[in-house]
């Protein structure tokens, strides 16, 4: 037990108080835990014109505040205090790492350079932080979209245009798409994993996957998609995997992909059972799925099963039928 605590990796928590609110307190130090530990809190601002931060917030989380007076207008004294003091610490020798808690794009170079002398540097800010700083860091955490504010405030809301038609405002997926990798890559990074394993002969677990998508995209977290499970996530929105239950364990295989020309031989057998012609292509669609259950027109590229039969050089598609080439030429 000693041995596992000693282990664990000292941090230094320096929180832009004029740019994070005090909401996230509990947030920032739960998910710093998961890391090592806050060897140290400070939080920096002008506590004489008031920030948002009360004192019993700070108390009950151990922050150190840093008072920053504004020197002059237009200038932010409170980074340049930031700044100093990481460096300090730095220099220190007594941390294996830093979280930099703001959206404010400014402490970009600061990232970096805690990089460069090999510091782990872990990222919480809101959705709303710029690129470039979430990708200077190792890690960077969504407060707003782990902590569900997200969600709270951005639910579906309809406003009423000049010409008097309604139209939608942004949701929460289209807020989320906006920040985070799209789950149509997160699969595709999957399903890469997988195969490399399997021309290696082994499995892959979700543990595995897990490490591997952290690794690869510094901003990856289930909760993030609204999830708090990873294995969730996955059932959800990769309908590409297979995920299977081995004791406590979760193992990830690639679904089955019948291969087009098989799909193709297939439709042609069922169109010749039929008299070389079917009025209704959804029953052909339903053949497909009865032959088939796990049959999805996403993992062949469509989204329309006309589209997907057009593609197909030994059958047509007049309007919602479908027949054999060669019974149009007989006629």
């Amino acid at each position: 037990m000693e041995r596992e605590e000693e282990e664990k990796k000292h941090f230094a928590v320096l929180i832009d108080a004029d740019n994070i609110s005090e909401k996230y307190a509990s947030s920032i130090f739960n998910e710093i835990a998961d890391y090592g530990y806050a060897s140290y809190r400070r939080i920096y601002g002008n506590w004489a014109k008031g920030n948002g931060w009360k004192e019993d917030t700070l108390l009950e989380n151990s922050i150190n505040p840093i008072q920053q007076f504004n020197y002059t207008i237009g200038k932010n004294a409170t980074d340049m205090a930031m700044v100093i003091d990481a460096m300090d610490i730095l220099y220190s020798g007594k941390v294996d790492g830093f979280c930099l808690v703001t959206s404010d794009s400014d402490f970009t170079k600061l990232a970096m350079r805690l990089r460069e002398e090999q510091k782990y540097v872990i990222g919480m800010g809101e959705s709303k932080t710029p690129l470039a700083l979430t990708k200077a860091c190792n890690k960077f955490i969504h407060l707003d979209l782990i902590s569900g504010e997200v969600e709270d405030k951005s639910t579906e809301s309809v406003k009423v245009t000049g010409t008097g038609r309604r139209q939608k405002t942004s949701t929460v997926e289209e807020k989320q798409d906006s920040t985070v990798t799209p789950i149509s890559e997160i699969e595709e990074s999957i399903i890469t994993f997988v195969q490399n394993n399997e021309n290696k002969g082994k499995p892959t677990y979700l543990g595995e996957v897990g490490s591997r998508l952290c690794d690869k995209f510094i901003e990856f977290d289930a909760r993030n998609y609204g999830y708090t499970k990873l294995v969730t996530l996955l059932k959800d929105k990769c309908p590409k995997l297979v995920i299977k239950q081995e004791g406590t364990s979760y193992q990830i295989e690639l679904k089955e992909q019948t291969e087009p020309e098989n799909l193709e031989k297939e439709i042609i057998a069922f169109l010749k059972r039929n008299g070389g012609k079917v009025d209704n292509l959804s029953l052909v669609l339903e053949q497909l799925k009865k032959k088939h259950p796990n049959f999805n027109l996403n993992d062949y590229g469509y989204s329309r099963i006309s589209s997907f039969l057009r593609s197909f050089d030994k059958i047509t598609v007049h309007g919602n039928a479908l027949m054999l080439k060669e019974t149009v030429h007989k006629k």
